[in-house]
Formats: structure tokens, C-alpha cells, sequence
């Protein structure tokens, strides 16, 4: 508890002043480790979990860029073009669809999100995960960050967030959102994927924050997408085959 309030005493001055910059971009380096997600797939045996390493070969992680565009009231992220991996090891990855929108002004969400090959557009109410909130701090990326735990039941992911104590914005990247503060790194099942913010750039925003005008997918609402990934974790379940197969992770 020592830790909690001498963060907030330091950081009051911060907290003050940071209604007159919050807007810009913020790029993420997100790390995907293809060992530690094999490992928290429990229900595969030994004999299926070798022939599905064969077939991955002998990278055990690759790095990937994604970009949260941010205001005092809207949030947009997707993946970047730019790329971590400029020589890729002789790797190609497609792209999926991948659009995430929050506004905290109307309470909504926009999300494009790509499924097992179908793009959905998901438009509801926006509902804040039940994040915990830590006495743990550290820096990152240059901002004193508070720690918050989050237990996702369905995709069966211990979350981790490290969020700026100034810059009081709901948003983050991924579907994550809801703490008093940006989220600026995400640790999920043990470092399996990690989302570390690596270039923070404050400034105007022109149309950063819009949806594509015309979003190609079908509407669903909220449930029924948490329906369709249900199905297919349950599927590939009975399959012996990981469930991140064909769903973001």
C-alpha cells in the first residue's frame, strides 16, 4: 500500500497537467512466443504436441508492430504496416482484419475482427473488463505505470497490465480497455504474449481515430461473438489442436 500512495503523491502534478496533451499514437512491440502458448494448451497429448511442433518448425517467437490512436474520448487500434522483423527469417504472415474502436464518450464499440477466415463487425455497448488493481509499479516507456491482473475464463489467459498513471485514459491495445489509466504493456499467460509500448507520440490527430467508412462484414453484437469464439475453443478442443488456430490471441 506504501508503494500505491507514494505513486499517486508523485505523480499528482502529472495528473493535472494531462488533460492538455492526451491525444497521439502509441506504437507497441508485441512479442508472441510460440513455446509458452504451446505449454498453457493443456489438453493436448504429448504425442499430438510433437507433430504440431514439427509442422512449426524451429522459431520459438515472432515480433509483430500494432498502433493505438488515442484522444481524451475515442480510442482506435489496429495492426501497423511497419514491421519489426524486416528480414522475417524467410517467414510471411497475412494479415487479418483487425480494427478496434472504443469510444468512452457514447459508451460503444466498433470492432472489425477476422474469425476463422469471416470478418465480423462487432457494434455494442461497451463493457469494461473486471480488472484488479495491484500496489505494484515500474517504468515503462518512460511513464510510471501502476500493475492491474486480469483472468480472461474463456480463452483461459492470465492478463497482466501495467497502465500510466499520467495519462488518465480508459484506452489500451488489443479489446482491452477500462483502467484509470493507458495501458502501456501487457504480459498474457507468462510472457506466451507480451505488448510492450515502444514509441509514444503526442500530437493532433487528423483521422487517425475513424472507422473505414465502409466496414465489410457482418454485424453481430457482443455475445454472439463470444458465441462464435466459444464454439471454436470448444471445437478445437475436441480436435487436440490449439485454440488460438485461427482466432486472435
Amino acid at each position: 500500500m506504501k508503494k500505491l500512495f507514494a505513486a499517486l503523491l508523485f505523480m499528482l502534478p502529472l495528473f493535472l497537467c494531462a488533460q492538455e496533451m492526451e491525444e497521439g499514437s502509441i506504437r507497441y512491440l508485441v512479442t508472441h512466443n510460440w513455446t509458452k502458448k504451446m505449454a498453457a494448451v493443456d489438453y493436448i497429448s504429448k504425442q499430438q504436441r510433437e507433430r504440431i511442433a514439427y509442422m512449426w518448425g524451429n522459431r520459438s517467437e515472432w515480433k509483430v508492430y500494432t498502433v493505438l490512436y488515442f484522444s481524451a474520448t475515442q480510442s482506435r487500434y489496429e495492426d501497423s504496416e511497419e514491421r519489426a522483423e524486416p528480414d522475417d527469417e524467410g517467414y510471411s504472415w497475412r494479415k487479418d482484419v483487425y480494427n478496434i474502436k472504443r469510444d468512452f464518450e457514447s459508451n460503444t464499440i466498433q470492432d472489425a475482427i477476422q474469425l476463422l477466415g469471416k470478418t465480423y463487425v462487432i457494434e455494442d455497448t461497451l463493457i469494461a473488463p473486471e480488472w484488479k488493481i495491484l500496489n505494484d509499479i515500474k517504468e515503462v516507456a518512460g511513464h510510471v505505470c501502476m500493475k492491474a491482473f486480469l483472468e480472461d475464463t474463456l480463452k483461459q489467459q492470465k492478463i497482466t497490465a501495467w497502465f500510466a498513471l499520467d495519462m488518465p485514459l480508459s484506452a489500451g491495445p488489443e479489446r482491452l480497455c477500462g483502467l484509470p489509466g493507458l495501458i502501456l504493456e501487457v504480459d498474457v499467460n507468462d510472457g506466451a504474449m507480451l505488448i510492450s509500448a515502444d514509441k509514444i507520440d503526442l500530437r493532433k490527430l487528423d483521422k487517425e481515430l475513424n472507422m473505414p467508412k465502409k466496414l465489410k462484414g457482418k454485424r453481430i453484437k457482443e455475445a454472439e461473438y463470444y458465441a462464435l469464439l466459444k464454439k471454436h475453443i470448444e471445437d478445437r478442443r475436441k480436435a487436440e489442436e490449439p485454440a488460438f488456430w485461427g482466432m486472435r490471441y
